[in-house]
């Protein structure tokens, strides 16, 4: 019976589904990376969150692994060129927490405007400050969407729904995907020129790493509040705080950080940012449904060779 290791706390669905398909389930989950080591050449298939950091030297001496399924959409915690090296199928799951991350990146945007969670803070410590919690209303507001694919889209629709305009900057983007989506395809700068609120939903590379800079930040207007449930990496975190300072930016909402988890950060303490400990995906919706397809997409491929959602199924 071929084994397949749930490495990350996943919902119990997971282990069912492997279980119910013939396979072999084994939950381990918190292992240093030298546990994992010493362990991993049993399995057959590896299902990893973003808590379990597959690396090369793992990878490496995974000696029957066939295949590794994310259960979510980003891969950069998976060293995809090793395992290509190393003939292993990797997948994800990119629809699976789409509307939960959209929601949140939402949710954050009127946190944003309205000071939601310093006005509860204020109100529950016996204050009363009217005044200081003056808001901003979204309708008529210009929103600018930096990567719009599943998630960025949602977000999109969404956002037009309370009236906003939105603008999108998304280099894959064709006229016609954005004529489908009712939004207005810019070019960067300009999207930083016009934007009142940026909301960014794009993965981590070497075009994107650091991206929220201080030269970008010079281009945007005066008193942009920018959104990121992205990925942590795409900021310069001393850059932005400095504008946060000055008044540049009026306001951040702030789901990832560069470094995780994140329990002292420069951030923390600023009355302008909203900190969440990157949940924008943890909705029980969003995670029995991407824990449900890893365990389906990884049964599929073990047992009868099946490609779903694979990041390298072209080099397999």
């Amino acid at each position: 019976m071929k084994k397949v290791l749930i490495a990350d706390k996943a919902d119990a669905i997971c282990e069912k589904v492997l279980r119910e398909k013939g396979l072999e389930p084994v939950v381990k989950t918190g292992m240093k990376p030298e546990e994992l080591k010493a362990c991993i050449a049993e399995f057959d298939g590896i299902i990893v969150r973003s808590a379990t950091t597959l690396t090369c030297d793992l990878i490496a001496a995974a000696a029957k692994l066939k295949a590794v399924a994310r259960a979510g959409s980003g891969v950069d915690n998976i060293d995809v060129p090793a395992c290509v090296t190393k003939k292993v199928l990797v997948m994800n799951t990119p629809f699976g927490n789409t509307v939960s991350t959209a929601e949140h990146a939402v949710a954050m945007m009127m946190a944003l405007a309205r000071h939601i969670p310093q006005a509860n803070a204020s109100t529950h410590a016996g204050k009363w400050e009217k005044k200081k919690f003056e808001g901003v209303e979204l309708t008529g507001k210009t929103l600018g969407v930096i990567g719009c694919g599943n998630i960025g889209a949602v977000v999109a629709d969404r956002a037009m729904g309370l009236k906003m305009k939105v603008l999108v900057y998304d280099p894959v983007m064709t006229a016609e995907r954005a004529r489908e989506l009712g939004v207005h395809m810019v070019g960067l700068d300009e999207l930083y020129q016009k934007s009142d609120f940026i909301t960014y939903h794009v993965v981590i590379n070497p075009a994107t790493k650091g991206m929220i800079n201080k030269d970008a930040i010079a281009k945007m207007k005066k008193g942009v509040r920018l959104i990121n449930c992205a990925r942590g990496g795409i900021m310069v975190e001393a850059d932005i705080k400095e504008a946060l300072l000055s008044g540049q930016i009026a306001g951040l909402a702030c789901d990832v950080y560069a470094k995780e988890p994140a329990t002292e950060h420069i951030f923390f303490g600023m009355e302008n940012v909203i900190a969440t400990p990157h949940i924008a995906a943890s909705t029980k919706d969003a995670q029995v449904t991407v824990a449900r397809q890893a365990a389906e997409q990884i049964a599929d491929y073990l047992l009868n060779g099946k490609k779903t959602h694979a990041i390298n199924g072209d080099k397999i």
